[in-house]
């Protein structure tokens, strides 16, 4: 594994990895919305490629929020923060449109009323989701190599609509994708989002039945049926079921992006969110190379479903921005 200072010395493989996280999300986000599809798995049983039509989802788009946050503040990420993006880019624009999660209307709706993190989250519905999750790896990619860092500024950011297991889920995803920015092992990767997560939470014992299913199975193919079964939440997918079945995949498939996304976005029930984070993560560690030029170019531009700021938003230039402030920070 490399420092965060290595990467800062090099500015091509930082920018490549940067790229490769959130063009990595982009793609997972809309790929894995093509596999919950029943139009697209009658005609095709498995997705295997971005095909015409697929488009992002409230994963993409309150990434590029996160992203744009820390831009707008400069890399100094505080609640007030945190909540000006979300006033200036949500609220100021008409709020949340369509195919979002339930907390992050709620947030919504909090902050219109005058409520401010960390309540906007706390008192707020279904709060324990992975929409925190599917928006930090930018954090990650601001904070390459420094993973505790990644997980203090996904607790900010998280707060805002979130609380307990989907603020420690945030936490999670944005410390594995700090280690997978400087060449982390896929170990090394998983063992950086479990240190993130309380022993004693619903996340932390779901976290750790996933690793022991690997653990048992083996191979994906093993593993496939009780990772559903075994981790299933009535209703509606929670952090603590879809979170761990991100890092089981991506334990299981080493990381592997094409492998990753294949399982990820035939996963069904949470499989755009799955496929968003195992994308981000397998970008970010092996750099936007690994992404067909083809599925970058589908996906750079957001079609703003959610959120209508993100249909002005470049994915490769804001990766590009966060690169460029991380090593300006660095070297101040």
């Amino acid at each position: 594994m490399r420092t965060r200072d290595e990467l800062l010395r090099a500015p091509d493989q930082f920018a490549s990895k940067a790229t490769g996280c959130l063009l990595g999300l982009a793609v997972g986000d809309a790929m894995g919305d093509l596999g919950r599809s029943a139009e697209y798995r009658n005609r095709y049983g498995m997705i295997t490629d971005l095909f015409p039509g697929a488009k992002s989802t409230d994963d993409t788009e309150f990434g590029l929020l996160t992203a744009r946050a820390l831009l707008d503040c400069g890399g100094d990420l505080t609640p007030d923060a945190v909540l000006a993006a979300w006033q200036n880019h949500i609220v100021a624009q008409g709020g949340v449109f369509e195919r979002a999660g339930k907390p992050l209307y709620g947030a919504v709706e909090n902050i219109k009323r005058g409520m401010q993190p960390p309540l906007s989250g706390r008192d707020n519905v279904q709060n324990d989701d992975d929409g925190a999750a599917m928006r930090v790896s930018p954090i990650g990619v601001f904070c390459a190599g420094q993973p505790e860092r990644a997980a203090a500024l996904a607790r900010i950011d998280a707060e805002i609509s979130h609380y307990a297991d989907g603020v420690w889920a945030a936490q999670a995803v944005a410390a594995a994708v700090a280690v997978a920015m400087v060449d982390g092992t896929t170990g090394e990767i998983v063992q950086a989002a479990r240190q993130q997560i309380p022993d004693d939470s619903w996340l932390g014992r779901a976290f750790d039945r996933a690793m022991a299913i690997c653990d048992r199975a083996g191979t994906i193919h093993d593993a496939w049926e009780p990772l559903h079964t075994e981790l299933w939440t009535p209703v509606h997918s929670m952090s603590a079921e879809a979170v761990p079945q991100v890092f089981a995949l991506f334990r299981l498939t080493e990381g592997d992006f094409r492998q990753g996304l294949f399982w990820a976005c035939n996963f069904g029930r949470d499989a755009d969110s799955i496929a968003a984070i195992c994308g981000a993560l397998s970008g970010a560690r092996h750099g936007a190379e690994v992404i067909p030029e083809r599925w970058a170019q589908q996906v750079r531009t957001a079609s703003g479903v959610s959120l209508r700021f993100a249909r002005d938003e470049d994915v490769i230039a804001l990766a590009e921005a966060l690169v460029a402030l991380a090593i300006r920070r660095g070297e101040a």
